[in-house]
C-alpha cells in the first residue's frame, strides 16, 4: 500500500466530552429541584411513595431517587406526575433558585450548590411538619374554626393585626 501525499492515514478525533454522572459529580440542580416539588406536592396531597409508585407503575425506591435528584424525570414521567398530582407541568420548575437556572457557558455538570442546599434546607415550607400543619388546618370543618385559629397562630407569631 503506497501512500498519498497531503493525505494522513490516522484520523484525527476531536476529544469527547465526559458524560455527567450523578456518582461523580451529583445530582444535577434542576434535578434536584424537581425532585423537591415532586415529594413537596406528593405530601401536600397526603400520598405514600407506595400509593405514587403504583399510580406510575414504579416502586417507591424509583420514587425516591425522582425526589433527591438522583434520577432525572424524563418528559413523560413529568407529564404523568403532574396529571397525578393534579398540577401544570409548570409546577415542578416554578420558585427555582437562580443557582439552579445554568445557561450557557456555565458549569452545567456542577452539583447543588452550598447556598441552593442551605436554602432548601431552611425553607420552613419544605418542611414536613408544616405540610402536616396545613394539612390538619384544611382537616378542620368548621370554616369559623379554621379562621379563629389561624387568627390565634397570626397573633403568637407575631404576624397579627
Amino acid at each position: 500500500m503506497t501512500k498519498k501525499p497531503g493525505k494522513s492515514t490516522t484520523k484525527t478525533r476531536k476529544p469527547r466530552k465526559s458524560r455527567h454522572t450523578v456518582l461523580a459529580d451529583g445530582p444535577r440542580p434542576v434535578d434536584v429541584h424537581v425532585g423537591h416539588r415532586l415529594r413537596l406536592r406528593r405530601m401536600l396531597l397526603g400520598i405514600s411513595q407506595e400509593k405514587l409508585g403504583e399510580a406510575v407503575d414504579l416502586t417507591f425506591q424509583q420514587i425516591q431517587k425522582y425526589e433527591r435528584g438522583a434520577n432525572r424525570v424524563g418528559a413523560s414521567r413529568l407529564f404523568e406526575f403532574s396529571r397525578i398530582l393534579d398540577v401544570p407541568i409548570e409546577f415542578f420548575f416554578d420558585e427555582m433558585p437562580k443557582a439552579e437556572k445554568v445557561g450557557k457557558g456555565e458549569n452545567r455538570n456542577a452539583g447543588m450548590s452550598d447556598t441552593a442546599q442551605a436554602e432548601i434546607k431552611n425553607n420552613p415550607m419544605a418542611r414536613r411538619e408544616t405540610l402536616e400543619l396545613v394539612r390538619a388546618y384544611y382537616k378542620i370543618p368548621d370554616e369559623d374554626v379554621r379562621k379563629r385559629l389561624y387568627e390565634l397562630i397570626r397573633s403568637i407569631g407575631g404576624t397579627g393585626k
